[in-house]
């Protein structure tokens, strides 16, 4: 199974530089939000048939919001979210169009030869 992870700030299209894991790997659960500088993050999953690097196609997408304080090195991460409303809703049309770009060009293979239904998931309403 191919996957790759993004993390995108919530407003902005173009994800850090850090992965989910790298950014929660090291913090605690926040247990209460007050005295905490939390910044707002999303995180997306997309999984594919492919084995290293490469994908042969692009199966699936969960998406979960998460919250960091930076300084305190706590946040929250929510339950994943797979079902394609959901994605739609949660997605900024930006961080859509920088998906479906990104995925594209390095894999055209793979996303060419990818269901219909997973490529409605970028489309911007």
């Amino acid at each position: 199974m191919w996957n790759r992870n993004f993390m995108f700030r919530s407003t902005e299209a173009t994800p850090l530089k850090e992965s989910e894991n790298e950014l929660f790997h090291d913090t605690d659960p926040a247990m209460d939000s007050s005295g905490l500088q939390l910044e707002r993050f999303l995180s997306v999953w997309i999984q594919g048939d492919g084995e290293g690097e490469t994908p042969r196609t692009f199966t699936n997408m969960y998406v979960r919001t998460a919250t960091l304080d930076f300084q305190k090195r706590v946040g929250f991460l929510q339950p994943l979210q797979g079902r394609s409303h959901q994605i739609k809703q949660m997605l900024t049309p930006g961080q859509k169009e920088f998906l479906r770009q990104w995925l594209a060009t390095m894999a055209p293979r793979a996303w060419e030869a990818t269901d219909d239904h997973f490529k409605m998931l970028f489309e911007v309403e």
